[in-house]
């Protein structure tokens, strides 16, 4: 078909993963001849990348669906895709509930996009959620940003979380070769790319399943190699990484990254509860003593390494003294940022079915109380950089004030000041900080 004039809108839910998945399906829909809308109800194509981790995501995409199938009705030819984590758990029941719907992919299929979508323009509807193995990335993204990217270096999970959809949706753990993601970087820091987050679902778990071993026996592919094999992309001037496991993170991961000068020192790592009853009924493979040993660890390689989480409240059967023990860790810890969440049951998850639920009532009244402490540590983490110089990579405007520009400390604090975007875009300046705030800072800078 002519996709001459055609447009196509994506709306992405979700985590990291799902962005980087959007971004490589927006660079097959332009290499197919489509360009991108910003408004959906001018695109001939809308694609949802969608997300399950949580059921308020769900339900989003729903509403957002039911609007663009009405308009179907007026306009036949436009295509909708569900693709995601949500198209992956409901398959054919989505057609049974949105019949005008063209294409349903799992987010294995992304890089299949162009051979799915000539399916649906030979005139079927197609449900793409079959287990495969991951097609190399041979697609250019197209990037949201000019100077940060991700690269993904892991596909899927193996961890049984009793609470998570994840391997039920990503599927079990493929791990890209070292060879195709440092290829992947070489051509980032070509086009100038400054930062580069390696994901994954579990990225600790990386290589476990690429062959190989050392003479002492141990795994010769894992993430620490990695590291150390990506480290000197030409024109890369950072590396981060995402999402670790507690089970899974070495001292020998903490001292590479100390070791490593692009590494930043900021480190994300989920505890989910504080409590070790919780941790054990959720699956987690570790108990919060082994956490804090971990954060010990990493402060003592690097002691102003910011560390940022996950947290998830309401578990089922958590009671009060339970809740209390996340509290006391959070407090100890002194987290930088974390992501709280409250527990939300997932279809085809064990903890789901358990009749030990909590109300929403007592659930929200403890993410409030979290949010609330979460704040106040975040505040006193922030305060640190009163005074302090910070080297901070330019990466946009800000939009709420276009005097300043905004851009990220090696700490990952998202910073403010003045400045021209034109000139800075890319840019890694030294800024002082003046003022702090839970989540953000604000400085100028220093010539």
């Amino acid at each position: 078909m002519n996709n001459a004039t055609k447009k196509y809108n994506i709306v992405t839910f979700g985590c990291q993963m799902n962005k980087a998945d959007s971004e490589r399906m927006a660079g097959i829909l332009e290499t197919m001849g489509f360009a991108a809308s910003e408004d959906p109800n001018e695109a001939d194509l809308v694609l949802y990348n969608t997300c399950t981790i949580r059921d308020n995501a769900e339900q989003k995409v729903y509403s957002y669906l039911g609007r663009q199938a009405k308009r179907k009705h007026q306009q036949p030819d436009l295509t909708l895709v569900v693709a995601g984590c949500v198209a992956q758990q409901e398959g054919e029941q989505l057609l049974r509930r949105v019949p005008e719907l063209d294409l349903v992919m799992g987010p294995q299929h992304a890089n299949r996009l162009q051979d799915l979508l000539q399916q649906v323009y030979d005139g079927n509807q197609v449900v793409a959620t079959e287990p495969i193995h991951i097609v190399e990335d041979i697609t250019k993204p197209r990037r949201d940003s000019s100077v940060t990217a991700w690269v993904n270096i892991i596909y899927g999970c193996n961890e049984r979380c009793s609470y998570c959809v994840v391997p039920n949706v990503r599927g079990t753990e493929q791990s890209r070769t070292p060879e195709a993601i440092k290829a992947e970087m070489e051509e980032l820091g070509r086009q100038e790319y400054k930062e580069i987050t390696l994901l994954g679902q579990n990225i600790d778990a990386y290589g476990r399943d690429l062959p190989g071993s050392t003479p002492e026996g141990r795994h010769k592919h894992t993430l620490t190699d990695l590291l150390y094999y990506v480290h000197d992309v030409s024109g890369v001037e950072r590396l981060r990484f995402a999402t670790s496991h507690p089970r899974y993170f070495t001292e020998r991961l903490i001292r590479a990254c100390s070791e490593l000068p692009k590494v930043c020192e900021h480190f994300h790592i989920p505890f989910q509860s504080g409590d070790n009853e919780i941790l054990k009924a959720m699956k987690r493979g570790y108990t919060h003593e082994k956490y804090r040993r971990i954060i010990d660890t990493i402060r003592r390689y690097m002691p102003d390494a910011a560390i940022s989480a996950d947290a998830i409240v309401g578990f089922p059967g958590e009671t009060e003294a339970q809740f209390e023990n996340t509290l006391k860790l959070v407090e100890d810890i002194g987290f930088d940022l974390i992501n709280t969440a409250a527990y939300s049951p997932r279809p085809g998850t064990p903890a789901a079915l358990w009749d030990n639920q909590i109300s929403e009532e007592i659930k929200s009244d403890r993410l409030q109380r979290l949010n609330h402490l979460v704040a106040a540590t975040a505040a006193a983490r922030s305060d640190r950089y009163l005074n302090r110089v910070e080297e901070v990579l330019v990466e946009a405007q800000n939009t709420k004030d276009p005097s300043q520009v905004m851009g990220r400390t090696r700490g990952n604090r998202l910073t403010f000041f003045p400045g021209k975007i034109e000139k800075l875009e890319g840019k890694t300046v030294r800024v002082k900080i003046t003022e702090s705030r839970a989540f953000s800072i604000t400085g100028e800078m220093v010539v």
